[in-house]
């Protein structure tokens, strides 16, 4: 894929992370993933919008649903089969 070359000004502390974090990769590649990453985010959150639009609002019975069978990282509950 081809690659073109930019400015960006960042935070001194969080280059300072990512230099740390990237390694051997480099901070180009470094960025170049976290903006990737971001974009399916974005493509997802507009995805999601469109969803809510088009359907209304999750319900809060399905929402506990979801929350039980794929509990976050910070959660002490196991997944549990349906």
């Amino acid at each position: 894929m081809p690659v073109e070359k930019v400015s960006m000004s960042l935070d001194a502390e969080l280059l300072a992370q990512a230099r740390k974090r990237a390694g051997g990769r480099g901070v180009s590649a470094y960025v170049n993933e976290a903006v990737r990453r971001q974009l399916r985010r974005d493509a997802l959150a507009e995805v999601l919008a469109a969803m809510r639009e088009a359907n209304g609002p999750v319900g809060d019975d399905a929402m506990e649903e979801v929350r039980r069978l794929w509990p976050g990282p910070d959660d002490e509950v196991t997944r549990q089969p349906a």
